[in-house]
């Protein structure tokens, strides 16, 4: 007799259909597990076999074969601990075939037949939808996180025995509603509690609204970590598909929480590359992907390793990720706004006015010079935070307005005007594509002139041309403009000659 038990597990970003076949026959008792699985699911035997009987149920005497289809997929993990329970039930006919019909079943057992939670869960959900199935079984604990996802019945157990009786229709299991309670966490740093810098307030303001890149650079003190966390209350709330990606992701290295908000990653200058780009030996996803439709802020950029900073480069571009390793390759997103901020020189007062530099004219230039000409190309707009005055931190602001409310609402103005324009509500100014700069940007002949000038006189490079326009449509947008004029050129020309020094 042969079953077939239908299941899922995630390899990279995306999921897989497993099925889970079992086939049993006379001869020495025994369980064999075949079809490329790691160390973990071979160990899955034990587990297995311990949880139907510590269940009250019934383990066959038979020699039993369990093949994890299709076989030429590499497989870890304890994914497939329920699916290969419930297959050896079926083999000794303690469950029959057909009530595992348009059924899926998912989750790591106990020795005591106790379900315990999973990573990925979303990711495998969602392909088992796609796959048409109607109801995936699954580890209680797995299950809010879960039912963002519409479109197919989920059930939630505490333990195999659990499972059984709902298939046999002696106990069925009652879960609450499939609600959620995602939200977001408007908590910290907002633009008020930053004394002046207005310039830098309105530029954070432009990159929010377009998701540009954007770096700060100036002493230390002068309130660029602060402005770099104020963001995160200034962006907008995830959409319900970015919400998704975002689980799907932090999902696999099992960092999800009820209280999500746009991701706010801010990886120390000592992490590995690993830990930032994404890797190791199972491929998962690194910083530059958990902060997927979220914030990357690169504190003191000049003080990470310059293989990190140039491995920056190609997902600063592509917006995702592909790691490569002997038995698989996996692509991750990676759409992230970077927020930088660096000092001007190793000891952090060049320039300053009120303490002088003690570094070299060639420690300075060294300095600089770890941001290469191609990662700062990618680099929409760089702003200078000036040391403010003594005198002006304890003065009251004269504004009866939150600065705060007034930039958010900008913000809002903008992306309404984007999402019209593009039919989008995930795609900013940022991603138009070349193509569709022409198509989707109305400028003016004394803008496209001025921009041309300035292309010409700064000798800038194509990338950094498409930059300047993509920031330019941005304030136009802030202004409600439909065209972008020259005075909105000129203001992204501030941002970006720094670039070009």
């Amino acid at each position: 007799m042969v079953s077939k038990v239908i299941s899922a597990a995630p390899i990279g970003y995306e999921a897989e259909i497993i099925e889970v076949e079992g086939d049993s026959s006379k001869g020495l008792p025994s369980l064999q597990i075949v079809g490329m699985g790691n160390k973990a699911i071979d160990e899955a035997k034990e587990r297995v076999r311990s949880a139907i009987k510590n269940s009250m149920l019934d383990f066959p005497a038979k020699k039993i074969i369990i093949n994890l289809a299709p076989a030429e997929i590499p497989k870890d993990g304890t994914f497939f601990d329920l699916p290969i329970a419930i297959s050896i039930l079926t083999l000794s006919n303690q469950l029959k075939q057909h009530e595992l019909k348009s059924r899926a079943f998912v989750g790591e057992l106990s020795l005591n037949g106790d379900l315990r939670p999973i990573k990925g869960i979303i990711n495998i959900v969602e392909k088992l939808r796609g796959y048409g199935i109607k109801e995936i079984f699954l580890p209680i604990e797995n299950l809010e996180t879960s039912s963002i996802i519409d479109g197919v019945k989920l059930i939630g157990a505490r333990n195999l025995k659990e499972i059984f009786l709902h298939l046999k229709n002696e106990k069925i299991i009652k879960n609450e509603e499939n609600i959620n309670t995602f939200k977001d966490n408007n908590d910290g740093i907002i633009l008020d509690d930053i004394i002046s810098q207005e310039q830098a307030k309105r530029a954070l303001t432009i990159a929010i609204a377009g998701r540009h890149n954007i770096l700060l650079t100036g002493p230390p003190g002068t309130g660029k970590t602060m402005l770099a966390q104020a963001a995160l209350n200034l962006l907008p709330p995830l959409s319900k598909s970015e919400l998704l990606e975002v689980l799907k992701i932090h999902g696999l290295v099992d960092e999800i929480s009820s209280n999500i908000s746009r991701p706010f990653r801010t990886p120390h200058h000592t992490a590995s590359k690993v830990s930032i780009i994404g890797g190791g030996s199972k491929a998962l996803p690194g910083e530059i992907s958990l902060a997927h439709n979220g914030v990357l802020f690169l504190d003191e950029m000049p003080e990470f390793p310059k293989s990190i900073l140039e491995s920056l480069r190609q997902p600063l571009e592509d917006r995702k990720i592909t790691i490569t390793r002997t038995n698989r390759k996996s692509s991750y997103p990676a759409n992230f706004m970077l927020i930088a901020t660096m000092n001007p020189c190793p000891c952090g007062f060049y320039g300053d006015t009120t303490k002088e530099c003690t570094c070299s004219s060639t420690q300075i230039l060294n300095y600089q010079r770890k941001l290469s000409g191609p990662l700062m190309d990618r680099i929409d707009m760089v702003v200078n935070v000036d040391r403010i005055h003594n005198k002006n931190l304890l003065s009251k602001n004269n504004n009866q307005n939150s600065e705060h409310a007034n930039a958010k609402k900008q913000i809002e103005m903008s992306l309404e005007l984007q999402h019209k324009r593009y039919d989008c509500s995930n795609l900013y100014n940022s991603m138009v594509k070349t193509n569709d700069v022409k198509n989707r940007f109305n400028i003016s002949k004394e803008a496209e002139d001025l921009l041309n000038l300035a292309t010409s006189k700064l000798d800038l490079s194509a990338r950094a041309f498409l930059k300047i326009l993509k920031v330019s449509r941005t304030i136009a947008d802030l202004n409600s403009s439909k065209d972008i004029k020259v005075n909105h050129i000129s203001e992204a020309l501030q941002y970006r000659h720094k670039n070009e020094n």
